[in-house]
């Protein structure tokens, strides 16, 4: 520095500058995102993005849940757009009847693959969470998402879902490290006898973030040692389920190594031949519940698949605190469910088979006064079935269990009055779904139709969401729904009906119907068009065994070109005839889809 940098004066402080105000159209962005956060129902988030075009661009970048309930309906390319910051995506591939094989194998409308490439080609940055159902995804799907998953993916859930074997399984535990949720439930996987890859043992060494792993419906056994070894370096697991190869003696050595356990699928509950077996009694297996504080801990119980009665009372130490009971594998008698439900003083749902018959119901009833979800499944789903459960069992649940919100109920037959007792008593029913296993049954005490009980189901419980019928019913009935049930999203029909008014009381009269799905009625073209006016509204719309024509499907797609009309032909090619099969329509933003196999066609 030369003398006469020295004899400058030392510079002036920068002054500050007043900082430029936003413009207005920015602020109000910033205020919309930061209210929109607190919006957690999906439906208040979408109507608020048809509020305007700057309250959808708020909405957009605030979503972190998307549920895409149609794969059919919107490419992963549009989604990624819409939705840029998505954290937790939803899908859902094949429609329900899928389940009863109603729909031919190959239909195709339900690959993995173009959304697995999108995740791959990083369309989703911030995916943390990933929940399949219904969907077809291959080992090759599952490696590719594995290897590209952002380092923020936390949770992968399949349901009812098939194509993927135990490689598939690998790649993800071995590539996923941060995973915290593994559940693959009730799902078809492909493991040929030399292709089995020990996928448990896949997981890296050292500590992991597990606190869920469920593989019941996993038919191979696994590595006992790999998956002890698992369990003990997962001291976050709360929820583990287990397959049927998995013995009581294991399960107790997986229960001593997960003292925060809540959720638990016991496997066979029986025991096995290996050395964790030896000696095995039932006080040993009672300690197990009942040690390290699980009976306050512990809220779920599921599995059974394979049980020996005789170790059934060692949950009884649980009883007391459980919210949820899952027996659906597991037929028990009443002399072994009527000790242990009386136990059950806190359960809000419960799944059964109808081997506890009504005298089990009746039980629960006394019991389960918080119950809010059941399910009572059929041990033999023939129409000619002895029956179990009848409508002594509902109408006592009906009178002991008043904040019922969801039961199925499977039958042999029914009374209206029955049906009757239930919708008075249990108001706030949003999902009713009685299945009398015979075919067009009516109230098997006065003969007459049911239409009297579901009419009085749809008029005193106006929180109805989803209805399933059954039975006898006239288009009485169905006059019924139309007038009544206005909250109704979801309805399923079978066997029923007289003619065509019976659909258009539907469509005419459920405003906010979104799935409608009908099996063997006598329901034709004029049945069909009367919803025009609604369709768009729709999610999807199946038809299968009725009495459409080529012609009136036609007439649909003419006048709602925006949506997708398929016919699916399930006949051998030699019986097939110029009837429809089935109709399966839905909305989709990407217009009819490609991979069309040989006996769908789309109008």
């Amino acid at each position: 520095m030369s003398e006469e940098d020295d004899d400058q004066p030392p510079p002036l402080p920068a002054q500050k500058r007043p900082r430029a105000s936003p413009p207005p159209d920015q602020v109000l962005d910033n205020v919309l995102e930061t209210v929109l956060q607190f919006l957690d129902s999906a439906r208040d988030r979408c109507a608020a993005s048809l509020v305007c075009r700057s309250w959808s661009r708020a909405e957009s970048a605030t979503r972190a849940s998307v549920a895409v309930r149609n794969l059919l309906a919107a490419s992963p390319a549009r989604v990624a757009r819409r939705f840029p910051a998505a954290r937790r995506v939803l899908l859902k591939g094949r429609p329900r009847f899928a389940d009863f094989n109603l729909l031919p194998p190959g239909w195709a409308g339900a690959d993995f693959r173009p959304w697995a490439a999108a995740v791959a080609a990083a369309a989703f940055p911030a995916l943390a969470s990933l929940f399949l159902k219904r969907i077809t995804v291959t080992d090759d799907d599952l490696d590719l998402v594995s290897r590209s998953l952002p380092a923020s993916f936390r949770d992968l859930s399949l349901l009812l879902c098939d194509g993927f074997s135990s490689a598939g399984l690998a790649s993800i535990a071995s590539h996923c490290r941060g995973l915290r949720v593994l559940d693959v439930v009730d799902c078809e996987m492909n493991d040929d006898d030399d292709e089995v890859v020990d996928w448990v043992a896949a997981f890296p060494p050292g500590t992991t973030d597990l606190e869920s792993l469920s593989f019941e419906c996993y038919v191979r056994p696994v590595s006992f040692a790999a998956l002890e070894a698992l369990v003990a370096r997962s001291p976050r697991l709360t929820r583990l389920g287990v397959n049927e190869h998995v013995s009581l003696g294991q399960l107790r050595r997986l229960m001593a190594n997960t003292p925060r356990l809540t959720h638990l699928g016991t496997g066979a509950f029986r025991p096995g031949d290996g050395p964790e077996d030896v000696g095995l009694d039932i006080e040993q297996m009672a300690s197990a519940f009942a040690s390290a504080g699980r009976t306050n801990t512990l809220v779920s119980l599921s599995g059974f698949r394979e049980f020996e009665p005789e170790y059934l009372p060692t949950i009884a130490a649980v009883s007391g605190n459980l919210t949820n009971l899952d027996f659906s594998y597991c037929p028990v008698t009443p002399d072994q469910f009527l000790p242990f439900i009386g136990q059950c003083h806190n359960l809000e749902r419960l799944y059964v088979l109808d081997s506890v018959r009504d005298e089990g119901l009746q039980a629960t009833a006394r019991t389960c006064k918080k119950l809010q979800v059941l399910h009572v499944l059929p041990l033999n789903a023939l129409e000619d079935a002895d029956e179990l459960v009848s409508e002594v069992g509902l109408t006592a649940i009906a009178e002991g269990c008043r904040g019922l919100r969801s039961t199925l109920y499977f039958c042999q037959s029914m009374t209206n009055a029955a049906v009757i007792a239930i919708s008075q008593n249990c108001v706030d029913l949003k999902v009713f779904r009685l299945c009398i296993m015979g075919r067009h049954q009516p109230d098997h005490v006065t003969g007459e139709p049911m239409d009297e009980g579901f009419g009085a189901i749809v008029r005193n419980c106006s929180k109805l969401t989803r209805l399933s019928t059954s039975g006898h019913l006239t288009d009485r009935a169905f006059e019924y729904i139309g007038k009544y049930a206005k909250s109704l999203r979801t309805l399923s029909v079978a066997f029923a009906g007289d003619s065509n008014l019976a659909l258009q009381h539907i469509l005419q009269g459920c405003s906010k119907l979104e799935k409608l799905e009908i099996r063997d009625c006598p329901f034709g073209d004029a049945g069909l068009l009367s919803g025009m006016h609604h369709f768009y509204n729709m999610r999807f719309l199946w038809m299968s065994g009725c009495n459409l024509t080529l012609q009136g499907c036609k007439e649909v797609a003419r006048r709602l070109p925006r949506l997708v009309v398929e016919l699916i032909n399930s006949q051998p090619e030699n019986e097939r005839t110029d009837g429809v099969d089935i109709l399966y329509m839905y909305r989709s933003l990407e217009g009819p889809r490609e991979d069309v196999p040989p006996f769908v066609k789309i109008l």
